[in-house]
């Protein structure tokens, strides 16, 4: 049987080969103002030079082996009255780095896992449950909101990407319409979120590359963010505060 929440005992790399088993996965990576998610289901998991790489019509993402050294499975996570159990990524210290969500449930999940046997129990955890405070508004200025109008606008193809320890991430398409909510900038189609916090970001720092450019996202502080913008220099025409690398 089960536990609520447990450690495996395999290795990241065994149990990361469980995936496309699961159905419906979501990979979900929050980083300095960034929530970053691609959802469906895994086509493939290829394990080799210190790396696990996702992919598939609905993922794209490389996990860094030497990082993420073990694996929790926590089944006490619950949207409305559906269980959405998780793979918990985490470093040597504990930590959790992003999480691997089974969107089918249950019972998809736990099949996926069967073949690797019971875990190790664990206590289970506190959850955050929201405070009841209004959620901060945007501000008229805010640069994300600024810098996905001006991409809508000029109607051409992105690549969004997330890097943060452990993790690298992509997506590319068309941009929806984001949608400003609950203090975030949204940006959302069936198979990628990201969730932008406001007042996140302080300026880009481009780099131009034979018509096409890549706007590294910069907090207020002028820090990388680990979100990467890229795409044909025109889908970047009147993002605001755009700064040239320097060479």
């Amino acid at each position: 049987m089960s536990h609520p929440r447990e450690r495996l005992k395999q290795s990241p790399a065994e149990i990361l080969t469980c995936l496309p088993a699961m159905g419906r996965v979501m990979l979900s990576a929050r980083f300095n103002g960034a929530i970053h998610e691609r959802m469906g289901e895994v086509g493939s998991v290829a394990v080799g030079d210190g790396e696990a790489r996702l992919a598939g019509a609905f993922h794209d993402s490389v996990i860094d082996l030497s990082v993420v050294v073990g694996l929790v499975a926590d089944r006490s996570g619950k949207m409305r009255d559906k269980v959405l159990p998780r793979l918990e990524c985490q470093d040597a210290s504990g930590e959790t780095l992003f999480s691997l969500i089974g969107l089918g449930g249950l019972e998809a999940f736990d099949a996926a896992l069967a073949p690797l046997g019971a875990g190790e129990p664990l206590e289970p955890v506190a959850r955050e449950t929201p405070s009841g405070d209004a959620a901060p508004e945007l501000a008229e200025d805010d640069l994300g909101a600024a810098t996905f109008a001006a991409i809508l606008e000029n109607g051409q193809p992105v690549a969004i990407d997330l890097t943060r320890p452990g993790l690298f991430q992509h997506w590319a398409g068309a941009l929806p319409e984001p949608k400003p909510m609950m203090g975030f900038v949204n940006v959302m189609q069936g198979d990628f979120h990201l969730h932008l916090e406001a007042g996140a970001l302080g300026g880009w720092l481009r780099t131009d590359h034979a018509g096409d450019a890549e706007l590294q996202a910069l907090d207020p502080d002028g820090r990388p963010t680990g979100l990467v913008l890229r795409g044909p220099g025109a889908a970047f025409a009147g993002v605001p505060k755009v700064h040239p690398a320097r060479g």
